[in-house]
């Protein structure tokens, strides 16, 4: 796993934000079924230019500007729409919901585009962490309500957020990345600002599952050892979830 000042995730961000797409993205995107693409683009509606292999280029501007922003314009809907995608749909219904209660202060580490952050917001007050202030800038471009508060951190940590202030804290698809000595920092840090009896729900690298083992980019972790961490950080494991995901794994735990 590369460290914190990695460019491999400003990279993957460029990447996915350029002015320009193939149609074919554009339609996977959803700004409209490839059929509407092809024929806006045949009857000259739509301008294309010409990109490899008989591929069509088309403008992101001007694709906003006919259809409008797509839920698949948000930065990480690649890896899953939470709406549309089963196992995250569970995970949406079976654990995320039920823990958002609207008079919550809430943190998110690593919001990304805002894939998770959408259910987010129906918290009293909200924290979006990270250590890339290109991913919060990217957040703001559709999350910018009053009541999110982006924080850039040092890695490990949360400025600015008070003692124990936050009633709940969530992350998913962040700490897989992570190797365990970052995660017990986060889970150290943690303590200060978590209420007596919060509950934080974090998604992290099963190396036990071989989408899990082959991914180069996911930490060395499992079920174990998170368990063992956690418990050691001085917390209450109040669910696990090993099986949902399928190279990955969710653990909920409290603060006493």
């Amino acid at each position: 796993m590369p460290d914190l000042d990695t460019t491999l995730h400003l990279e993957m961000l460029h990447s996915f934000r350029q002015e320009k797409i193939p149609l074919w993205v554009a339609a996977r995107r959803g700004y409209a079924p490839r059929s509407e693409l092809e024929r806006a683009v045949g009857s000259g509606a739509l301008a294309a230019e010409p990109g490899p292999n008989g591929s069509r280029i088309l403008s992101v501007a001007d694709l906003e500007r006919r259809y409008g922003r797509p839920r698949g314009d948000i930065f990480g809907m690649d890896w899953g729409d939470p709406e549309t995608v089963e196992p995250l749909q569970f995970i949406k219904r079976h654990y995320l919901l039920p823990l958002i209660k609207p008079e919550f202060t809430a943190v998110e580490i690593g919001p990304g585009g805002g894939r998770w952050t959408q259910y987010l917001t129906a918290m009293q007050k909200l924290y979006v962490v990270d250590f890339y202030p290109e991913m919060l800038a990217e957040l703001g471009r559709r999350y910018n309500a009053p009541n999110i508060i982006k924080i850039i951190n040092n890695g490990d940590d949360f400025p600015g957020i008070g003692a124990a202030e936050v009633d709940f804290l969530f992350s998913f698809d962040v700490f897989v990345h992570f190797e365990l000595p970052l995660i017990e920092a986060y889970l150290r840090n943690m303590q200060p600002i978590l209420k007596p009896g919060a509950t934080a729900f974090i998604h992290y690298s099963d190396k036990t599952k071989i989408m899990g083992a082959r991914n180069k980019s996911f930490g060395i972790n499992d079920p174990s050892q998170m368990r063992e961490l956690v418990s050691r950080c001085g917390y209450e494991i109040v669910e696990e979830d090993t099986t949902t995901m399928w190279h990955s794994s969710i653990v909920i735990f409290r603060k006493p």
